[in-house]
């Protein structure tokens, strides 16, 4: 077989591919066997027709093209790993010349990858935000924490902001009942605003027992968008009764047994907590750094692609909480020509993201292990709140293991990335990326026992482990054809 590569612009190529008729003859040979057990030819059972006979029943023609419909796939990709084409999507293919006995020609457009090089990345400035928690902060935590544990008590005053209240709501418009605007009992915050345009003013000095009529613009329901005369009955008033920062309530509210620990132990965990975020920050500033030192073509076609793949996932998304696409649209006050533009610039920076990843990747000879394989599934996992050998098994079975490959690559090509920059904070400093070694629970883990990462994995979470770091084997090989196709 002879392959010649003409490049048709910097990320599309047209390969020309000439194939001796005898590499057709696998295909040939099991053409005539499926087009034998189809057809019903008097004197012969099916899947015993000779080929001469089929031949001369049906025409040489009708097995001839099933037969390079079958080997053209292999031919194709034999032809991109003797051109050293990184194919991307799907390639067209034309027939050129098909001489039956001697010689079958095609051609195949593809888009491909660009070629370039990331440049050294060794001291990139990059700046993050300061990390350092004053007593301020440590006290606006504290704050919110005496608010989630404060109880509401009765009060025989007029309603304040800040204040709870046990109300009816009822609405009319020029006089008449508006049936889907009456609700009874319900709680609200006065200065919240979650209802309706005035609510708040018309309950500040409201005392339990009165009720008070005001205009408001219905949000929904058959009279949306109508002034309406709304009252309000307000049953009781309530105000919050917070607990006192002491010792007892560090006992109530933590882990800890005085409040001086309390504080200690927010200090510590508010200083993780940011240390984490100037993480995240630095590999984000120092990739959109690097990418901003890179100039290269992207496929239109893989950007399309991208953009639509963009549009289905946040139309779904939508659709799942009884939305739209035109409800959200309206809600953010963007036009769908804003939106599309959007998308596709965020689809631009996405592919451009993904290439960039990828050749570093390369460039620096990164692979997966199995262990890598294993944290990720187990991880993932963990987020999609799903059996973790399940996940593996679906993985495995739906030939997706390439693809986390690619996506672990692709991590740890960012964390190079963040580690080789010079990262400094807005006062100068040099910020270390290691994660931080911290004291006690965080909050996530407070509230929810049953995530915490000191536990110990379940049966199902090492099989899972167990079996996708078996699979990472042969996908760590396969890798660096994995990051070749999005």
């Amino acid at each position: 077989m002879k392959t010649d590569v003409e490049e048709l612009g910097p990320t599309r190529v047209k390969l020309s591919i000439e194939v001796p008729f005898e590499e057709l003859k696998p295909s040939l040979d099991k053409a005539y066997r499926e087009v034998g057990r189809q057809v019903r030819i008097p004197g012969f059972r099916p899947g015993k027709v000779p080929p001469r006979i089929i031949d001369q029943r049906l025409g040489r023609g009708v097995v001839l093209e099933q037969a390079v419909n079958d080997a053209l796939p292999g031919l194709y990709g034999k032809a991109l790993e003797e051109g050293d084409v990184l194919a991307l999507g799907q390639p067209e293919l034309q027939i050129t010349k098909l001489d039956d006995g001697k010689e079958l020609s095609f051609t195949a457009e593809v888009d491909v990858r660009p070629r370039f090089e990331v440049p050294d990345l060794e001291g990139m400035p990059v700046t993050v935000d300061n990390a350092e928690v004053t007593p301020d902060d440590v006290e606006e935590y504290l704050s919110g924490l005496r608010e989630r544990f404060a109880s509401l008590k009765s009060v025989d005053r007029p309603a304040r902001s800040g204040d709870f209240v046990s109300m009816d709501l009822s609405a009319s418009v020029d006089g008449d009942t508006v049936e889907d605007a009456q609700a009874s009992g319900l709680s609200y915050e006065i200065g919240s605003g979650d209802l309706l345009d005035g609510l708040d003013e018309a309950l500040e000095g409201v005392t339990a027992g009165e009720s008070k009529v005001f205009t408001a613009e219905l949000p929904g329901g058959a009279h949306s968008g109508e002034q309406a005369q709304v009252t309000v009955t307000v049953h009781s008033v309530k105000e919050k009764d917070l607990p006192e920062l002491d010792d007892e309530f560090a006992q109530a509210a933590s882990e800890f047994d005085t409040l001086g620990e309390l504080r200690a132990g927010t200090r510590a965990q508010l200083q993780a907590a940011r240390r984490l975020q100037q993480a995240g920050q630095a590999q984000q500033r120092a990739l959109d750094a690097l990418l901003s030192r890179i100039d290269i073509p992207l496929p239109e076609k893989v950007v399309a692609a991208e953009a639509e793949r963009r549009r289905d996932s946040m139309i779904e998304q939508l659709d799942q909480i009884g939305s739209s696409l035109d409800d959200y649209l309206q809600t953010m006050g963007r036009t769908p020509a804003e939106f599309e533009a959007d998308l596709e610039r965020d689809a631009r920076q996405g592919v451009k993201t993904g290439f960039v990843l990828d050749q570093l990747a390369l460039q620096e000879k990164l692979g997966v292990d199995a262990g890598e394989m294993s944290a990720y599934v187990a991880e993932q996992a963990r987020r999609m709140r799903v059996d973790p050998e399940r996940l593996a098994k679906q993985l495995a079975d739906n030939g997706q293991l390439g693809s986390v490959a690619a996506e672990v690559l692709r991590g740890k090509a960012l964390d190079l990335i963040a580690q080789r920059a010079k990262v400094t904070d807005e006062a100068g400093q040099e910020v270390d990326l290691r994660p931080p070694a911290t004291e006690g629970p965080t909050e996530d883990e407070t509230e929810d026992p049953t995530e915490g990462p000191g536990e110990d994995p379940t049966e199902d979470e090492v099989s899972a482990a167990d079996q996708a770091g078996d699979a990472a084997i042969e996908a760590g090989d396969a890798a660096g054809e994995a990051t070749a196709s999005d």
